[in-house]
């Protein structure tokens, strides 16, 4: 069973790899879903598969050789405890317009104890990039995307799951942020212009095409 995930997830990361670029030389596909959905463990295994595939395409992986995923640009890393949505400037100077004339992207991470950007990123552009965190299918950014990918999972399960996960210490961060996104989501919702609609089932995930309105 573990195979067919593997396979499922193989046929997805060749399918984006097809896609034309679209934020300059790079194929820009976010992940977005509500908080907990499990939007950044589907992101790993994507991106670990996505860096396979292209070292398999280009024949440059020797036997035996681990090969590193795909990039992954995550939101929570340009979010701050004052801009939970508030990150587009941010995201447009310091990612998508030197992605756009081919350059690589330089972005500050937040350090979410300390409450401050604390180091800088560079990236640069790649075939395939992933943008995973809630708000990544955004209306300011869906015309540099590849492709939309939303987890399809109700935002009360969401919520739910990330709290047990992240514990009663964060209570108080969960009982700000689920009414920031709700505000988010009413104003500027991802998934009616989602192009995949992702499920984890109990052995890998299956995917439907997007919701008709997006089309």
């Amino acid at each position: 069973m573990e195979g067919a995930a593997d396979l499922s997830l193989a046929a997805l990361a060749a399918r984006l790899r097809a896609l034309p670029p679209s934020c300059g030389p790079v194929r820009l596909v976010a992940v977005d879903g509500h908080a907990g959905s499990g939007k950044s463990t589907f992101t790993e295994r994507l991106a670990a598969t996505l860096g396979a595939a292209a070292a398999a395409a280009e024949e440059t992986a020797e036997a035996g050789q681990v090969t590193a995923a795909a990039p992954v640009i995550h939101l929570d890393d340009l979010a701050t405890h004052d801009e939970l949505f508030g990150w587009d400037e941010r995201l447009r100077e310091q990612v998508i317009e030197p992605f756009s004339a081919g350059r690589s992207a330089r972005y500050g991470v937040y350090d979410w104890v300390h409450r401050r950007f604390a180091r800088e990123r560079t990236l640069a552009p790649a075939p395939v990039v992933l943008l995973e965190g809630v708000g990544a299918g955004r209306r300011a950014l869906r015309p540099h995307l590849a492709c939309l990918l939303w987890m399809e999972l109700p935002d009360e399960t969401a919520w739910s799951r990330g709290r047990r996960r992240d514990g009663p210490e964060l209570t108080g961060f969960w009982d700000g942020w689920i009414p920031a996104e709700r505000a988010h989501f009413a104003v500027d919702p991802s998934r009616p212009h989602a192009d995949l609609l992702v499920t984890q089932g109990q052995v890998g995930y299956e995917w439907l095409a997007g919701p008709v309105d997006a089309r």
